[in-house]
C-alpha cells in the first residue's frame, strides 16, 4: 500500500505552486477560495510542514515547498502526457522552455493554460534558465531573455519590446513628477540588472552616478515585494509589474519608456520545429492581446 497524503491536497497544492496564488489555483481546479486552502493546509499537517509563505500579493514557496512542487510537475506532467497518449491514441510534444524565474511567475504561468487549451498535442514544461548554454546543449529547447545581442548560432525571434520604469507603493511619502525628484530618494536593485537604475537615468536626462546607491535583491520577486512595502523605489520591466499593477499594489509614478533590449524567443539555428513555431506565434498573440486589453 502507497503511503501518499491525498490526491485532491496534492492537486490543490500543484495549481497554487504553479500560480504563486491560492485564487487563481482555485479558479483552474472550479472550486472556492476557502476550498483550496483547506486542501493545502491538510496537505502541511500530512507532512508536518510549511509548504507557502502567505503574504499580500500571493504566496512563496517555502525550501520544502520548492522541492514538492518539482516532484509535482514531473508526476502531474508524466501522468498527463500518458493519459492524452492513451485517451488519443497521438504523440505529444514536449517543449522545454526556460526563461527568467521573474518572466515565469509574473508573466507566462498565469497565461500557459491557455495555449495548452488551445494545442492539445503539446505541453510545455517550464525551466528557469537564462543561460544560452543551456540552449546550445539542448537543456531546453528554446530560451525567453530580454537582451539585445545573441550567439552567431542562435535565432532569436522578437517577441516585444521591454520597457521599464520606476515603481513604488502607491502611499509612497515622495513627490516623483520628473526624474530628478528619484535624487535621494531611496532606490532598490536587482543583482541580475546591477546597472537597470544607471541606465534608466542617462536615457532620461540625469546622473546616472547619483543613481548607484540603495539595497540590492536578488530576485525580482523579492525587490517587488520590497517596493511594495514602502522601503523604496524600484526600477522594473512593464512586463514584469503587469500583476502588481493591476492589483494596485504598486503605481508607476513615471510610466516605462523604451530601453535598448528586447525579450526574444530564442531557438538553435536550423532546427525547424512545428511545436515550437506554434508556441512562438502564439506568445506574439498574447502579448499583443495584453496590451489592448490592460
Amino acid at each position: 500500500m502507497r503511503r501518499l497524503p491525498p490526491l485532491n491536497a496534492l492537486r490543490a497544492f500543484d495549481a497554487a505552486a504553479r500560480q504563486f496564488s491560492i485564487s487563481a489555483a482555485a479558479q483552474e481546479l472550479h472550486v472556492t477560495h476557502s476550498a483550496v486552502s483547506h486542501q493545502v493546509r491538510q496537505l502541511e499537517e500530512w507532512l508536518g510542514k510549511s509548504l507557502f509563505v502567505r503574504h499580500a500579493g500571493g504566496v512563496r514557496l517555502t525550501d520544502e515547498g520548492q522541492s514538492l512542487k518539482q516532484a509535482a510537475d514531473q508526476i502531474f506532467t508524466l501522468l498527463e502526457t500518458r493519459c492524452a497518449e492513451i485517451a488519443q491514441h497521438a504523440p505529444i510534444a514536449e517543449i522545454v522552455l526556460g526563461a527568467p524565474g521573474s518572466f515565469l511567475s509574473n508573466w507566462l504561468i498565469a497565461r500557459l493554460e491557455r495555449f495548452e487549451a488551445a494545442n492539445l498535442d503539446i505541453r510545455v514544461r517550464l525551466q528557469t534558465s537564462t543561460s544560452m548554454d543551456d540552449l546550445q546543449r539542448d537543456v531546453v529547447d528554446c530560451l525567453i531573455v530580454s537582451d539585445r545581442t545573441w550567439p552567431a548560432d542562435v535565432e532569436a525571434a522578437t517577441l516585444f519590446e521591454e520597457t521599464v520604469g520606476p515603481v513604488c507603493a502607491p502611499d509612497w511619502p515622495h513627490d516623483i513628477a520628473t526624474p530628478a525628484d528619484l535624487i535621494g530618494q531611496p532606490l532598490l536593485h536587482t543583482t541580475s540588472r546591477p546597472h537597470a537604475w544607471a541606465e534608466w537615468a542617462a536615457r532620461n536626462g540625469v546622473d546616472p552616478a547619483l543613481f548607484a546607491s540603495g539595497r540590492r535583491f536578488d530576485h525580482l520577486s523579492l525587490l517587488l515585494e520590497a517596493a511594495a512595502s514602502g522601503l523604496g523605489v524600484a526600477i522594473a520591466p512593464a512586463l514584469l509589474v503587469e500583476r502588481e499593477l493591476s492589483k494596485e499594489r504598486l503605481i508607476a509614478p513615471l510610466g516605462f519608456g523604451p530601453s535598448d533590449a528586447f525579450f526574444a524567443f530564442c531557438t538553435m539555428r536550423g532546427r525547424p520545429d512545428k511545436a515550437l513555431l506554434r508556441l512562438r506565434e502564439w506568445l506574439k498573440t498574447q502579448r499583443l492581446h495584453t496590451a489592448t486589453t490592460t
